[in-house]
């Protein structure tokens, strides 16, 4: 297989997993496989998660045929829904968990899957094909409701002017017109470090996807399958994503503290060990892949504490 892209911190996430030949690992965020491949040149056996049916046709292509059973398992389903679909494969435990959090660089690169403002096509953003677009929402929403998202996923500070202007010049249908909207209410220079519509684009996208819920979810799903020792390492691109991670891994691996001042908490042992610092690119990987800027990986090690209940 010839991949278009290289994944991020690609060498950091293999040391994270530290895979051995017949783990069983899950790769939550198939994409273009990169991190599958290392970890299937490894020895082990991979189970790959893609809601982008895109993604696993150019996986179908390219996993061992000779093998059986086959070490790369390809679902088309939602990351997470990984618990229900390994209970029903039959695999109660697994060895390593890996998240890449986020819009793939394939999918930024196709003008006609509508995630880029720098690539004018229609104004769609959906990770699986299906359900409720781009267009559908920016369309037919409330401007409240508009405004809502763009602050809570796209950090927007000026989220109702920018929702006002949505409105007014509805109905789009294009990433260049919704662009432009933005731009116009943001008084957007050309020349200026960086575009204001990268934002809102960003908070359309997580809406649309789901994707803070999905990551809450996943992380659920791995802090349940993960088998005492077994290893987790997520990906993030930005702040809200890496917020949620940061959070759940700090109350996965701590104790709580009693207080007589607070509700009585049961006592339990921390479910997570061996919690990393936050690990981004180095200077060469920069050099390669600019794209990996704002990367930034977690890890951490399961211990035999039994998982809390699933969110």
């Amino acid at each position: 297989m010839t991949q278009p892209h290289v994944p991020v911190l690609l060498d950091e996430v293999v040391a994270a997993l530290d895979p051995q030949a017949g783990d069983v690992i899950i790769d939550a965020t198939f994409g273009a496989g990169g991190y599958t491949r290392a970890l299937l040149d490894r020895g082990a056996t991979v189970h790959a998660f893609d809601r982008d049916p895109d993604a696993l046709a150019s996986g179908r292509d390219w996993r061992e045929t000779g093998e059986n059973p086959p070490r790369l398992i390809l679902h088309p389903r939602r990351f997470s829904e990984m618990l229900d679909v390994m209970t029903a494969f039959g695999v109660a435990r697994v060895d390593g968990v890996v998240m890449d959090i986020g819009v793939s660089s394939m999918q930024l690169d196709q003008a006609e899957r509508g995630f880029a403002f720098s690539l004018d096509g229609p104004l769609d953003m959906r990770m699986s094909q299906d359900g409720e677009s781009a267009a559908d929402f920016v369309n037919s929403a409330e401007e409240s409701a508009i405004a809502d998202v763009l602050y809570n996923f796209g950090e927007e500070r000026q989220s109702r002017r920018v929702a006002r202007a949505i409105v007014a010049a509805r109905p789009l249908s294009t990433t260049g017109e919704l662009a432009r909207v933005i731009r116009k209410a943001l008084g957007y220079r050309t020349g200026a470090p960086k575009d204001p519509a990268t934002r809102s684009f960003q908070a359309i996208r997580i809406h649309v996807n789901g994707e803070l819920d999905e990551l809450s979810q996943g992380l659920s799903g791995a802090e349940h399958l993960l088998k005492e020792g077994g290893r987790l390492a997520v990906v993030s691109f930005h702040s809200l994503e890496d917020r949620i991670v940061k959070r759940y891994l700090r109350d996965a691996s701590s104790t709580p503290s009693a207080s007589r001042h607070l509700p009585l908490v049961a006592m339990r042992d921390p479910v997570f060990t061996h919690v990393s610092k936050a690990i981004k690119p180095g200077e060469a990987e920069l050099a390669r892949n600019p794209r990996a800027r704002s990367s930034v990986l977690r890890h951490a090690v399961r211990t035999a504490t039994p998982a809390r209940d699933a969110a």
